[in-house]
């Protein structure tokens, strides 16, 4: 057995697939003797280890971003997590959930800053979002998931008020940094295993 064909069958035991899965991309990565197979499975491993946060924020950061991206076997992989770091069904639900509103938001609100149209700013969004009023994680950690999403998402506005209601949250910058790198790292995993 290669080495190559060791460290994504580590990979997928690690999410719960078995060992003959594979998709295109994860093929191509074998076929290849990829050297990046190394460096995908140390930065898929980061996804769950932080100095800033806790095993269970890591994994509801990392299901949130999952649910944004919609990957079926990450969505399943950080879900069992959050839920083995005593994530309640309403954290889980909360992290979906920050996904999906954040989705309209950041077209919402990146279509508003690419116009830059003072019209489209006394318009109102009319777009609910009761869940960001007392969300069950909390203010400070539900704005964290959505300066995640926001960034993985591309919406600079959305980027830019959130990590200053965080800031002003008395978050630290570090903090902020470790969501981001996750929600990067989980979005670059889930570019192979979908």
């Amino acid at each position: 057995m290669s080495e190559s064909t060791e460290l994504i069958q580590e990979i997928l035991g690690s999410i719960g697939q078995p060992a003959d899965y594979r998709t295109d991309a994860l093929q191509l990565l074998e076929t290849g003797e990829s050297r990046y197979l190394r460096d995908f499975k140390l930065n898929f491993s980061s996804t769950l280890t932080s100095e800033h946060l806790s095993a269970k924020e890591c994994a509801l950061l990392g299901l949130s971003t999952a649910v944004n991206n919609q990957n079926k076997p990450l969505i399943q992989y950080y879900t069992t997590v959050a839920k083995q770091n005593e994530a309640t069904d309403a954290e889980v639900a909360e992290a979906v959930g920050c996904a999906s509103l954040l989705a309209s938001n950041n077209i919402f609100y990146r279509f508003r800053h690419f116009t830059q149209k003072e019209k489209y700013s006394q318009i109102p969004a009319r777009i609910r979002m009761q869940l960001m009023m007392k969300p069950v994680t909390g203010k400070e950690f539900f704005e964290l998931m959505s300066l995640a999403i926001s960034a993985v998402n591309g919406c600079e506005m959305c980027v830019n008020a959130h990590e200053d209601s965080l800031i002003n949250l008395g978050t630290t910058e570090e903090r902020i940094f470790d969501a981001v790198r996750i929600a990067s790292l989980v979005t670059a995993t889930g570019k192979v295993i979908f």
